[in-house]
């Protein structure tokens, strides 16, 4: 139960960190996206943690600026 407590808190301190950061280009997001893309497809059309992370810290950077606007 510890390990998750901690695996948890961890994933939010990497969000709020991320969120942090300025807004990704359009072709830099785009090129993620790709990269994603093409690991999904190697992976037999299972998303890997990481990328299920980064949607995540695109996703609460996002609401942080829109927040901020």
């Amino acid at each position: 139960m510890r390990l998750g407590t901690a695996m948890v808190a961890g994933c939010c301190a990497i969000l709020v960190g991320l969120a942090a950061c300025e807004k990704k280009g359009p072709l830099e997001q785009t090129g993620e996206e790709v990269d994603e893309a093409v690991d999904t497809l190697k992976r037999g059309g299972d998303e890997s943690t990481s990328n299920k992370v980064d949607d995540a810290a695109d996703e609460a950077r996002d609401v942080v600026e829109d927040e901020g606007k």
